[in-house]
């Protein structure tokens, strides 16, 4: 299976690792934390982080993960699915936390994974 991709703060995951798990605002909001295959990461990162600072992509071995994943339709109306993981994310499907930031031009470029 492909990895999956999350993208957060330094700070939740810096907080992530205290707790031993992975939690963002949106598991409280709507009940999964968001994540996107590889070929989702740049459209979804200028779409909803343009300006974020100290951002990571996290990098997800869905075999690995205790909370259940699933395949759902993303919010931007498209016929795509996207990995919504439906609890937190276990530390240890965690492979790779990769530095994200934008270009001088505020777009991001993805990382080489």
């Amino acid at each position: 299976m492909v990895n999956i991709y999350h993208i957060s703060s330094w700070k939740a995951w810096e907080e992530a690792v205290k707790r031993n798990g992975y939690q963002s605002d949106s598991l409280a909001r709507e009940g999964f934390i968001h994540c996107s295959l590889y070929t989702q990461l740049l459209r979804v990162a200028n779409t909803f982080y343009r300006g974020q600072k100290d951002l990571v992509i996290l990098v997800i071995d869905p075999t690995r993960l205790t909370s259940e994943m699933r395949w759902e339709p993303g919010t931007d109306k498209q016929d795509e699915l996207f990995p919504h993981v439906y609890g937190p994310i276990n530390l240890d499907a965690v492979s790779r936390v990769l530095d994200f930031k934008e270009n001088p031009e505020g777009q991001f470029n993805l990382p080489s994974v």
